[in-house]
């Protein structure tokens, strides 16, 4: 297995289309796709672009949204999973998003790919200046939890956010 940070490219529709079909429409953190969004060439075009202008210094980007590197956590060129280093926190991203969201394809979860992701994407943050990030997951997925705990992730506290589409959500602080 060699994991990898991967630039949003149509090159990789193919896999790419299969990892967001597998999810069967629901929300993908870390994907910057609506929800339900349609896993076909027209949509990845418009991520990929979506993608460049989110990571260009500067952009002027919708209102309430943030400077952000989105990547395609890839395997041996084929995509596994989606990873997003928000660069900002503004007042709903740091209630609920926090800086960095992850999803991993349902068939390759347990492999640790997001332990993996999230590795290179701190050592990213670490080398670009950041002092610490927020990460946020579901109290009830222990999978992710154990992973931001596994990366450094000291919990900030616990919250009800249902009104975000959260039952209880942990919000956790990781220190570069």
């Amino acid at each position: 297995m060699t994991i990898a940070l991967s630039a949003p490219s149509t090159d990789l529709f193919d896999s790419w289309a299969a990892t967001v079909a597998e999810f069967g429409g629901v929300h993908i953190d870390g994907a910057g796709l609506d929800l339900g969004a349609s896993p076909d060439r027209e949509t990845c075009a418009a991520f990929v672009a979506k993608a460049q202008l989110y990571g260009r210094p500067g952009a002027a980007l919708p209102e309430g949204h943030v400077p952000c590197d989105y990547f395609w956590i890839t395997d041996e060129g084929e995509v596994v999973g989606f990873i997003a280093f928000r660069r900002e926190l503004n007042e709903g991203l740091r209630r609920v998003g926090g800086h960095i969201g992850y999803s991993v394809r349902p068939s390759r979860r347990r492999q640790g790919i997001a332990r993996t992701a999230l590795g290179l994407v701190l050592d990213r943050a670490r080398t670009e200046g950041y002092d610490r990030v927020m990460i946020t997951c579901d109290d009830d997925n222990a999978g992710s939890f154990r992973t931001i705990e596994g990366a450094g992730g000291v919990l900030q506290d616990t919250i009800d956010a249902a009104d975000a589409g959260h039952e209880r959500l942990r919000r956790y602080w990781i220190e570069l």
